[in-house]
């Protein structure tokens, strides 16, 4: 009889997510008449630029023509592409040999787990993206939580033990924070001086209007014991679509074993490739017509975070985020608990995330995501504002 990975019994009996999706169900099978405003997962709302999509189309159609067909895509991901994000996004500090395609950062944040042995100690931001813990959790780590608090500015702390392996996100999915560059310094010196590795998130780095850093090779040091992680999900709206990489250099190595073979390795064991007229549509993000599209793109998604954030501190509240990510942090009320909290906003007609799914340090908060219209996110704050939610 097989026996089953007894790692999973660690997980909550349902996903974060799955979980507000069935207390919507139902709320709205309750009242039916009630149309719901979705400010709580993060999915982009706009359409894919045209450049994109042109570029897809393009790519779709080449598959019709014996000289154009292409077969299995390159486990790395085609040199097009990579070669792109090697020139806009690192200016070359970063080889395109050193970049791998993947089908989105959700994947890769677990995946790049299987390179490590299940012995090593995680330490992870409190609150961020459930994916960590769990990915953590069913792989047979044990995890150290970083509370990411209002007094400190929700900048996490260093681990009070040594920690093999480090999941930062910056911006922070769900307080919003991007870290700065002497914070990102901290973490930096302290993984090479424990030789512990940092797997850095930065699938939000698109939204940054701060001067924090884009990337965590731009502290030095970092080479040797970070791999970032991108998508373009976020960024290029491609949620629907699924693209993103990982960028391991070649320095990054454990008792001198190089990770970026490891992963080679991995990928080519396990992974059939991401599609040609996907990728297509990735590096059109990189041409200069497709830069002005997302470019403009941003900036709206950037004035809703703003125009939410600003409607929701008029009414008495205390909000943090919408600067540097599309998710504001909004603090519950007279430390009402952040599920409490939801459900009254549901009632509303506004669907939220409690923070404390996220963590127990998201305990007291909400999130919200600010990628719905305009005019959806002034129906959202009017909703709120009719009757009181409880007492400010």
């Amino acid at each position: 009889m097989p026996k089953l990975n007894p790692h999973f019994s660690a997980l909550k009996k349902s996903y974060l997510f799955q979980k507000i999706a069935e207390k919507t169900a139902a709320h709205q099978k309750k009242r039916p008449q009630n149309s719901l405003i979705n400010l709580g997962i993060g999915d982009i709302q706009k359409p894919l630029i045209p450049s994109c999509v042109e570029a897809m189309r393009e790519a779709a159609v080449s598959f019709a023509k014996t000289e154009t067909f292409q077969g299995y895509p390159p486990a790395e991901g085609y040199s097009f592409l990579r070669n792109q994000i090697a020139s806009f996004e690192y200016q070359k500090t970063i080889s395109p040999e050193e970049i791998f395609i993947t089908a989105g950062a959700k994947n890769s944040c677990v995946e790049i787990l299987q390179l490590f042995s299940s012995e090593n100690i995680v330490a992870v931001q409190d609150p961020s993206y459930p994916v960590y813990v769990n990915g953590s959790l069913f792989s047979g780590m044990d995890l150290v939580y970083q509370p990411c608090l209002e007094e400190n500015d929700f900048i996490p702390k260093l681990p009070e033990k040594p920690v093999d392996i480090i999941y930062l996100c910056s911006p922070n999915n769900p307080t919003g924070k991007a870290l700065d560059r002497k914070a990102l310094k901290t973490w930096v010196d302290y993984a090479v001086k424990q030789q512990s590795i940092i797997l850095f998130d930065g699938a939000y780095e698109g939204f940054i209007t701060s001067d924090a850093p884009h990337s965590i090779y731009s502290i030095p040091g970092a080479k040797k014991v970070a791999i970032e992680i991108r998508s373009f999900s976020k960024k290029g709206g491609f949620t629907n679509l699924r693209c993103g990489y990982t960028v391991i250099p070649n320095e990054c190595q454990i008792k001198g074993v190089s990770l970026i073979d490891l992963w080679r390795k991995r990928l080519h064991s396990s992974f059939g490739g991401v599609s040609y007229p996907i990728q297509k549509a990735a590096e059109a993000c990189y041409f200069p017509e497709g830069k002005k599209e997302l470019a403009l793109q941003m900036e709206a998604y950037q004035e809703q975070a703003a125009f939410l954030k600003q409607k929701l501190v008029a009414l008495g509240y205390t909000v943090f985020g919408g600067i540097d990510a599309p998710y504001l942090w909004w603090k519950t009320p007279q430390r009402i608990p952040s599920w409490d909290f939801f459900e009254q906003i549901l009632e509303k007609g506004v669907i939220t995330i409690p923070g404390e799914g996220f963590g127990p340090s998201g305990e007291g908060f909400v999130r919200l995501s600010t990628f719905a219209s305009i005019d959806k996110l002034q129906e959202a704050a009017s909703r709120i504002q009719k009757g009181s939610l409880c007492v400010i």
